[in-house]
């Protein structure tokens, strides 16, 4: 089944304007009920957020749509998306929401559903919630003695607090060390200092002001140079920089270097391997992970699953193959022991626990590979662009170029209207041309 509304990572687009207004998320809201009302319990959705106005916006539209269903609505407020999910399981509710756009300004939102288990919905699932979208909508609305009911669960913060705590490894404490935080005014904005901080770090925070607005705007993972900068001033050991929902993180040595999450992950795999817990020796990353990983993954004797993009994906082949760590080079990066999806706090802690076992500064100990030379650009366009026979000869020529020395990847985002283009080769020059190449030409063929 083709899906529609639904992209990589749920719904997302511009905040009240379609798909993002309020009409639309009551209709998703009640065609998901009806998809997750199983059995004769009473029937429970959780729904957080993060900071952005439009929340305001689309939270009571959802909240009206399952309660006219007839399921009973938990609000948890701004909260990181990976506390949605491990509270959707931890209360045992039918359905969890997260009302964010993640990474994107604060004129765009999105709506991820999370089943009771705790994952993001498959695809055929998502495909099925927009075909019940299109039937009458008043089939199956709750009698008025049935309606669903709508509270507030005052110590959300404090569960999910205390349960990353509790994912540390060996009793961890950060006494003595230096953190910067970037919250990106998104919704860990007050857990992650809080965690840091009650596990015995000096903490820096910055980006824990949001006015609704300021989301992302000039911090966060996406814009690492307020972390990168406050690290150096700070004399800090380490940067920690979130995006809005939190289950993104790009961190910093104690020189201000960025640290992506192609290093996270081999950091945490190698520990793994090492120590034993990793999996059938894998670790699951995306089409986008350096070429340079692969290879010093290679050289340590751990296996390589890619992906397409996207963190659910990784999800899915993790729990396909049985694989407890997996993530993306932006920065999510799941660990299958503790969470069904991204979480940059609990990822956060491993790096951390490893540091304090090493007794190595960050910029030795997350370096452990030399990146092959990689460029991505993002370019305006629909994605039938690519459909046309001038790009796909251009791509075809440029693949052949790169045949046997490195990888190209062209496709269509899955969260904005942008065409993405990564080239990776040894060859920096000729990356960089072939990059500029189709650039130019996808530009002209979209005009």
């Amino acid at each position: 089944m083709n899906r529609k509304l639904f992209g990589t990572d749920g719904i997302r687009g511009r905040a009240n304007q379609e798909p993002m207004t309020a009409l639309t998320a009551l209709n998703v809201a009640m065609a998901a009920a009806r998809l997750f009302r199983r059995g004769d319990h009473r029937h429970r959705v959780v729904i957080g957020k993060d900071t952005r106005l439009s929340g305001y916006l689309l939270e009571p539209a959802l909240t009206a749509g399952f309660i006219a269903e007839g399921m009973d609505v938990i609000l948890l407020g701004p909260l990181p998306t990976p506390a949605v999910a491990m509270l959707t399981k931890s209360l045992r509710a039918d359905l969890g929401v997260v009302i964010s756009a993640s990474h994107n300004p604060y004129y765009d939102n999105g709506i991820k559903l999370f089943g009771p288990d705790g994952f993001k919905l498959s695809d055929e699932l998502e495909a099925r919630i927009e075909n019940a979208m299109a039937a009458d909508s008043s089939d199956g609305l709750a009698a008025g003695d049935a309606l669903g009911r709508a509270s507030r669960l005052d110590d959300a913060i404090g569960r999910y607090v205390e349960y990353v705590k509790s994912t540390s490894p060996n009793g961890l404490r950060l006494d003595g060390m230096k953190i910067v935080v970037d919250c990106a005014n998104g919704a860990a904005y007050r857990v992650a200092p809080a965690i840091l901080w009650e596990l015995g770090a000096e903490v820096i925070s910055l980006a824990v002001q949001p006015d609704g607005l300021n989301i992302n705007h000039g911090c966060g993972a996406t814009a690492p140079r307020l972390m990168q900068e406050a690290v150096v001033m700070h004399n800090a050991d380490i940067g920690l920089a979130l995006d809005g929902d939190a289950d993104r993180l790009i961190m910093a040595d104690e020189k201000g270097r960025v640290i992506n999450g192609d290093q996270l992950m081999c950091l945490i795999a190698q520990a793994w391997s090492r120590a034993g817990k990793l999996k059938n020796n894998t670790l699951v990353a995306t089409v986008m992970s350096n070429l340079g990983m692969e290879r010093f993954l290679n050289g340590q004797g751990i296996n390589l699953v890619r992906t397409p993009v996207g963190d659910r994906y990784v999800v899915e082949a993790m729990r396909r193959g049985g694989y407890n760590v997996g993530g993306e080079q932006s920065g999510h990066i799941v660990l299958g022991d503790f969470s069904t999806t991204g979480d940059a706090l609990i990822a956060a802690l491993q790096i951390l626990a490893v540091l304090r076992e090493r007794g190595a500064p960050a910029s030795e100990a997350c370096s452990l590979f030399r990146p092959v030379p990689q460029l991505l650009r993002n370019v305006e366009a629909d994605g039938e662009v690519l459909e046309k026979p001038k790009i796909r000869d251009a791509l075809a020529a440029a693949e052949k170029k790169l045949e046997g020395r490195g990888r190209l990847l062209v496709r269509k985002s899955g969260t904005e209207p942008l065409i993405r283009i990564m080239a990776e080769c040894d060859d920096e020059k000729l990356v960089c041309a072939l990059v500029d190449e189709l650039s130019e030409l996808i530009k002209s063929e979209a005009a």
